[in-house]
């Protein structure tokens, strides 16, 4: 298995080991475009691996702080309550860059900027650039995808 992320098409492929996709999910990713730097709010490139796999068997749209769940689950009411909350909902596949120098180490290391591929409230996703860094799913796309890659399935961002 492998992930390949498109930001200009705002598109995540899962391919199998020949390269044959096996599902095209949309995302969104960073509103500030692409940037490895460490408080750049962008989306790193190049390749990484699921470095963790978080949330498993928990219940669809479970809300997620520091990669912990809160207890609560997510709903349009709880979102109105905390409107400029950064929902991080359902799963969380936690990525973790592969070139050091490039989005590995550094001011440039991918997993010590929390970059996610995690869910987000469906009735606020957009096929488009609008994340703080991380890939933002809708949440049955999401566990779809979770159930599907093991660890250190790699991860390509383009």
């Amino acid at each position: 298995m492998k992930i390949r992320i498109s930001l200009a098409d705002q598109e995540l492929e899962l391919l199998d080991d020949t390269g044959t996709t096996l599902r095209r999910y949309p995302v969104s990713t960073a509103a500030n475009g692409a940037g490895e730097e460490v408080g750049s709010y962008q989306t790193p490139r190049g390749r990484h691996i699921v470095r963790a796999r978080i949330g498993a068997d928990l219940p669809l749209n479970t809300v997620f702080t520091g990669r912990r769940p809160t207890g609560e689950i997510y709903s349009t009411e709880l979102g109105e309550t905390q409107p400029e909350r950064d929902w991080i909902l359902s799963r969380i596949l936690w990525l973790s860059g592969t070139e050091p120098g490039f989005n590995r180490l550094g001011k440039r290391d991918t997993m010590r900027r929390y970059i996610y591929i995690h869910g987000t409230p469906d009735e606020s996703f957009e096929q488009a650039p609008r994340s703080h860094g991380c890939i933002r799913m809708r949440n049955e796309d999401l566990v779809e995808l979770f159930d599907a890659v093991p660890p250190y399935t790699p991860v390509e961002i383009v």
